[in-house]
């Protein structure tokens, strides 16, 4: 098996070529315009206080706690006294795990704040599915999983999150052709406001698996889950070359027309002079041997070399090219044979930029597959005249959502992930929140929406019309948590209007 990795192949052309780029530092402006920022910085202040991902989100809270218990008695006694402690002082309370989303949505203001730590999982070889504790990563499951030749359905591209976060975001993946990682749980527990612990399932309090399904914790604190799973294996790589507009459709067709393909995903060339004209899709598939496969690895070391090239983007259009040369030329004559496991068992903090002047802030957005080239042309027109730096592009396949309430894939739709580098001042961030409210509007105008867990630039009426079950929603938590104990930012900001 080749010892190489898709960003291995980053990481050795970085080496050979002495990739170094200037940035291109950009002042702030004195004036970022009505209605938006007015702070100078995002510094953190005194006291206790937690951020997100996002870095742009210190909030003030009671208190913290973390918790790293297995599944028994204890640990359900022990999450009744967080939450009795929260409702006994009148406190939002908010758990989670890694605090990857961007807009607070784990984030209590003023609140009780708990983190599960955990690594508590069982398989079940016979029923092909597994239970875990919510606060258990993604990496803690292949690990176990990789031992007895199993696999994951659905995760998150990156393996640091927990797996109740990854439910509550309703998050997906880039296994094919699978909808969210919601549509691969069974059951979960799930222990309300007064202590009780009910079990959801789409039989039993169908409802509320509904409304927990990407409902950012605000029904109340998932204590474990039942999952699928699927046998591991080895793939092998397949590359294909396309205007980058004709991606959306033909990632479909191929879908469509290649049941054996069981990971996919689609990049866009970021370069200014070529913003989103060429496309790469790439395509994997079960090699013919599939005995003794090797245990989950991932890039390691070479991922931290390849941070470098990955950085070396800002500012200049160089870096992004050669970039992209070593993804389209590079990667297809190098990279070969890899498990399903060790293509998602890479944490995402091997490429943090570790400038405290700046943070990577996550978009999102899904579009019906015949309409991708249009979301590819109001990009063109949107992104690059911003300040915004885009340092990449991945483009994912999602299948429709039957579950959720809060739901992103009415139909197939294809998902792009977006990663900005943003200067943490107020050009910055009021920069970043004109170019989100119009690319809102253009991905709305073609049918499509924007994904939740980012930062809270969109408007309520465009929350609205993105998640037409919004006030249903809301009418909903208000119903199942009366004394409001399960809050966050994103209620605040959003939930608590309608």
């Amino acid at each position: 098996m080749s010892k190489f990795t898709r960003r291995a192949v980053l990481a050795g052309a970085a080496a050979s070529a002495g990739v170094v780029a200037g940035r291109n530092w950009l002042q702030p402006r004195s004036d970022p315009g009505p209605g938006y920022p007015s702070v100078d910085s995002f510094a953190h202040v005194d006291g206790s206080v937690l951020d997100d991902a996002s870095e742009l989100n210190p909030t003030k809270i009671y208190k913290h706690v973390t918790l790293n218990s297995g599944l028994d008695t204890s640990y359900t006694n022990r999450l009744r006294a967080f939450l009795a402690d929260a409702v006994g002082n009148d406190r939002p309370f908010c758990a989670s795990t890694a605090r990857h989303s961007m807009g607070g949505h784990a984030l209590p203001d003023q609140g009780l704040a708990l983190t599960l730590s955990q690594k508590w999982i069982e398989a079940d070889q016979g029923n092909k599915t597994y239970r875990v504790t919510a606060g258990t990563r993604w990496s803690t499951i292949i690990a176990e999983l990789d031992k007895i030749g199993f696999s994951p359905v659905v995760m998150q591209s990156n393996n640091d999150f927990g797996v109740g976060g990854t439910f509550s975001v309703n998050a997906h993946g880039w296994p094919a052709p699978f909808g969210p990682m919601g549509s691969t749980v069974r059951s979960f527990r799930l222990m309300r406001a007064d202590g009780d612990v009910i079990k959801c399932s789409r039989e039993d309090n169908k409802d509320l698996f509904s409304l927990v399904m990407g409902g950012y914790g605000l029904f109340g604190l998932i204590t474990d889950l039942e999952l699928d799973m699927v046998p591991n294996a080895r793939l092998t790589p397949h590359y294909m070359h396309l205007r980058g507009p004709d991606l959306g459709k033909v990632f479909a067709e191929t879908l469509a027309g290649d049941s054996a393909i069981q990971m996919a995903y689609g990049r866009l060339d970021v370069s200014l002079d070529r913003f989103f004209d060429d496309g790469l899709l790439i395509t994997y598939r079960p090699t013919e041997d599939q005995s003794a496969l090797p245990a989950a690895g991932s890039s390691g070391f070479v991922s931290h070399v390849s941070a470098a090239l990955f950085r070396s983007q800002l500012g200049s259009d160089a870096a992004k090219r050669f970039r992209w040369w070593t993804e389209t030329t590079l990667g297809p004559i190098t990279v070969g044979e890899t498990t399903r496991n060790s293509l998602m068992n890479e944490p995402a903090v091997t490429l943090s930029d570790g400038d405290a002047t700046r943070t990577d802030i996550l978009h999102e957005y899904f579009v019906p597959p015949d309409r991708f080239h249009e979301f590819v042309g109001h990009c063109q027109q949107v992104i690059p005249s911003s300040y915004q730096q885009l340092m990449n592009i991945t483009v994912r396949y999602v299948a429709a959502d039957k579950d959720s309430v809060l739901n992103y894939a009415a139909g197939p739709r294809i998902a792009s992930v977006m990663l900005f580098s943003q200067e943490k001042t107020v050009r910055g961030e009021a920069d970043m929140a004109r170019m989100t409210h119009h690319l809102i509007e253009r991905v709305l105008s073609l049918g499509g929406t924007y994904y939740l867990p980012y930062r809270p630039h969109a408007t309520l009426e465009q929350f609205r019309r993105a998640y037409p079950r919004a006030e249903e929603f809301a009418a909903r938590k208000r119903e199942h948590d009366k004394g409001l104990t399960f809050r966050n930012r994103f209620w605040d900001n959003y939930v608590s209007k309608l």
